[in-house]
């Protein structure tokens, strides 16, 4: 059966882009922000570019954060990507202004901090550390993925010893600064690189997650 997934428009995020790689990996896609018809879809797909600020502002001006909330206490799949995932940690730091996020996981998303000279933003192609048993990057060994980011999360802080509900954090680094790269912690799931920038590895990872829908 295929499988529905929407594709979050409040404003942020390279919609068609995105649109476009889930088609190519078998979803029915809708891009929308009607809140009813994302709160039934099989999977969300939560984009974003640009300011924390700005796309919190957009996400809530849809009722964005209340529909993954919703959706989360449904055990219904969110799949943020870029910006996207870090409006899911509990504040984003920039220029100075702290704003709150969605608060799903705890943790700070701030200015990337390369310590030997790199420019930023991080763009471009990069290697990641994947966790023992990732769904999201099964039958992907050894990828790299597409990066386009001056922020990250790079202190995880939701630290479970129990193995059923621990999340699998992948990282990356970037000049010796060690990010979040990717995170799946039930039915939601997230990441800083763009899957649907990355090529041929990018469309294996969103066909895992269509597939686990």
């Amino acid at each position: 059966m295929t499988k529905k997934v929407v594709l979050l428009d409040y404003g942020s995020g390279n919609i068609r882009s995105g649109e476009r790689a889930l088609q190519r990996v078998g979803a029915d896609v809708t891009v929308t922000s009607d809140y009813q018809q994302s709160l039934n879809a099989d999977g969300l797909l939560v984009p974003g570019v640009g300011a924390f600020e700005a796309c919190m502002a957009g996400l809530r001006a849809v009722r964005g954060d209340e529909l993954v909330d919703r959706r989360l206490t449904g055990s219904r799949p969110v799949l943020g990507i870029c910006v996207g995932m870090q409006i899911l940690f509990a504040k984003g730091i920039e220029h100075g202004v702290e704003t709150d996020g969605c608060e799903q996981w705890p943790g700070t998303v701030e200015r990337l901090q390369p310590q030997t000279g790199e420019p930023v933003p991080h763009m471009g192609w990069n290697t990641i550390d994947v966790p023992t048993g990732s769904s999201l990057f099964e039958g992907i060994d050894k990828e790299r993925f597409y990066f386009v980011h001056s922020y990250g999360v790079r202190d995880w802080q939701l630290n479970d010893t129990r193995e059923s509900v621990r999340p699998a954090v992948t990282w990356s680094e970037y000049g010796g600064d060690r990010f979040v790269a990717a995170v799946e912690n039930g039915p939601l799931s997230a990441t800083q690189f763009h899957p649907e920038k990355s090529g041929d590895a990018g469309a294996e990872l969103l066909a895992n997650w269509v597939r686990s829908l």
